[in-house]
């Protein structure tokens, strides 16, 4: 079993790269089945959760090819497959993605109920309600949903909560349906604003993406492209924690400040500066004192739920008391427990938990009960007195491409072993 060790008290100084969005790289691996050109992804970050999703394309008989320096080429014209592979299915949640793209262009799809992290429920009530909406018949037994269309209709369509998964998927199946459809109430983050510009790029036509209203003018095919993702803002902004508990001064390549600024202004407020520089490099300086400061997530433009574990290690060693109140997802302070077997003050009350900010943490055996998770385990070692040995690094390498290479890069003693 593979741990990361972590070996506290190092600054960190120089520059980082940041990789492509996993977020945005999974729904636009999907959409690729809603045209059977070729397609090119390109610099696609080669995680687990990539992996797994091309193998579920491959299972369904797409052509994937890694054409050099992390480009993927997508052929889907052999897609033959409508009955999912269900192992795979449960490993991630974004699997469930492939609903509305199949439905569009083969009007049926079957597929298992989907995995990922643990971090609470995420119903796709809205997935099928916007289905439903667009003319398909939905069916769902024995942990399987099946959906069945002649072709899909636009209609107006209100999500109770902007869901991104919803958002994305209903976007995808919309864009060959027949005439309008109309999203409101859409999910409004920049992942969101990606997809769309992929999809039309293609030839759809889509406006309004990532403010809320979203228009889809169903189109009857697309043309291949290459296309290159966004940056990974939760990545970035992990760095730029990192900069804060470490004391450090940094340089993060690939940090869009239009996409981070929730987590930028709460770290200003926390005492950290930030040189910009361009259009995606920012200096983060950490090596003020800090502050305390109240966090609650939200659904973007708020305080990302992604960030939340990096924010609470940070907090843990900020000395005053902050409170983080978590709306998003009801499960998500699994890592509470591990931060206080390293000696953290914190306690839990419902979805808010307050932190005391403590002068040291002390390196032991923890866990990453989640990909957030795990990147705040990580964190903390960094500040840890001693050791710190981090289990289950699977969930870590779902989202962050070479997590302790980069690490390293920057000064920190951390590596990977195999026990």
């Amino acid at each position: 079993m593979e741990k990361i060790i972590v070996e506290g008290g190092n600054k960190l100084k120089g520059e980082v790269n940041v990789s492509l969005a996993k977020n945005s790289v999974l729904p636009i691996i999907v959409a690729s089945i809603l045209n059977p050109n070729n397609i090119v992804i390109e610099n696609a970050p080669m995680l687990e959760d990539v992996i797994v999703l091309t193998d579920l394309l491959k299972s369904m008989n797409c052509k994937i090819e890694n054409i050099g320096e992390g480009n993927l080429e997508i052929n889907t014209s052999s897609l033959n497959e409508i009955n999912l592979n269900s192992e795979l299915i449960r490993k991630m949640r974004a699997s469930f993605l492939i609903m509305g793209p199949m439905l569009s262009r083969f009007g049926r799809c079957r597929i298992s109920m989907p995995g990922g992290c643990n971090i609470g429920s995420r119903p796709i009530d809205l997935h099928l309600k916007g289905f439903k909406l667009l003319g398909a018949e939905i069916e769902t037994e024995h942990g399987y949903v099946e959906a069945k269309a002649k072709r899909l209709k636009g209609n107006r369509i209100y999500l109770d909560f902007p869901s991104v998964g919803a958002t994305e998927n209903i976007l995808m199946a919309a864009v060959l349906a027949e005439g309008t459809t109309i999203i409101e109430n859409a999910a409004e983050e920049p992942e969101i604003w990606d997809l769309a510009n992929f999809l039309n790029s293609m030839g759809a036509k889509i406006q309004g993406a990532g403010v809320g209203k979203i228009t889809i003018e169903g189109v009857d095919s697309l043309k291949g492209i290459s296309y290159k993702p966004i940056y990974d803002r939760v990545e970035a902004g992990t760095f730029m924690v990192a900069a804060a508990i470490t004391n450090s001064k940094i340089t993060i390549n690939g940090a869009n400040e239009e996409h981070l600024r929730p987590t930028i202004e709460k770290l200003k407020e926390c005492g950290v500066k930030f040189e910009i520089r361009g259009k995606d490099i920012i200096t983060v300086d950490g090596t003020k004192l800090k502050s305390p400061v109240d966090i609650k997530t939200l659904p973007y433009p708020g305080f990302p739920t992604d960030m939340q574990p990096q924010m609470m290690a940070l907090l843990s060693v900020t000395k005053g008391s902050s409170i983080i109140t978590e709306t998003v997802f009801e499960n998500r302070f699994m890592h509470v427990a591990e931060l206080v077997r390293m000696g953290a003050n914190i306690k839990i009350d419902g979805r808010t938990a307050i932190i005391e900010g403590v002068n040291s943490l002390t390196g032991c055996d923890v866990k990453a009960t989640d990909l957030r998770a795990g990147a705040a385990m990580i964190l903390s070692g960094l500040v840890a007195q001693g050791r710190t040995e981090i289990s289950d690094i699977y969930h870590i390498d779902r989202g962050y491409v070479n997590i302790e290479e980069k690490f390293r890069g920057l000064g920190a003693n951390i590596y990977r072993v195999d026990k």
